[in-house]
């Protein structure tokens, strides 16, 4: 047994709070520990939803390519972003107001992090428009 396994052992032991004749319960903890699938959860944001779309489509097909498990993508609340602006360039005048708005949409992925899978998502050809934060659960 390697260093690492015996500073993982002595973890597990303070963690759980085994004694040294617990040896089965921690092979059994450490087996689990080991194949423990974690997850990562991408959250992608846009101002256009199509090209949204299209980035998740390809996550899509990647987690049914490597037969990964997905959930998503769970469509989060859109920010309105909203700014009124006096259509007179001078200020004076009627007081008719233009209201601007922009839209940020936002998609929420989780899939398992598997290392084939996170190489693949890192090569996908993302637009300028979209911004993408993957972080691992």
């Amino acid at each position: 047994m390697c260093l690492c396994g015996v500073v993982f052992d002595k973890f597990l032991f303070v963690l759980c709070g085994l004694k040294v004749s617990h040896q089965g319960k921690l092979k059994e903890l450490r087996r689990e520990w080991l194949t423990m699938v974690r997850k990562a959860r991408i959250r992608l944001t846009s101002t256009d939803y199509k090209k949204l779309e299209e980035v998740c489509q390809e996550l899509k097909s990647i987690a049914e390519k490597t037969g990964v498990k997905m959930v998503g993508p769970v469509p989060l609340p859109t920010k309105r972003l909203k700014v009124p602006v006096l259509k007179s360039p001078c200020g004076e005048g009627t007081s008719t107001w233009d209201k601007w708005e922009l839209r940020i949409h936002k998609r929420l992925i989780d899939i398992d992090a598997e290392e084939r899978v996170m190489r693949r998502i890192m090569r996908i050809r993302v637009p300028e428009e979209v911004h993408v934060t993957i972080e691992l659960v």
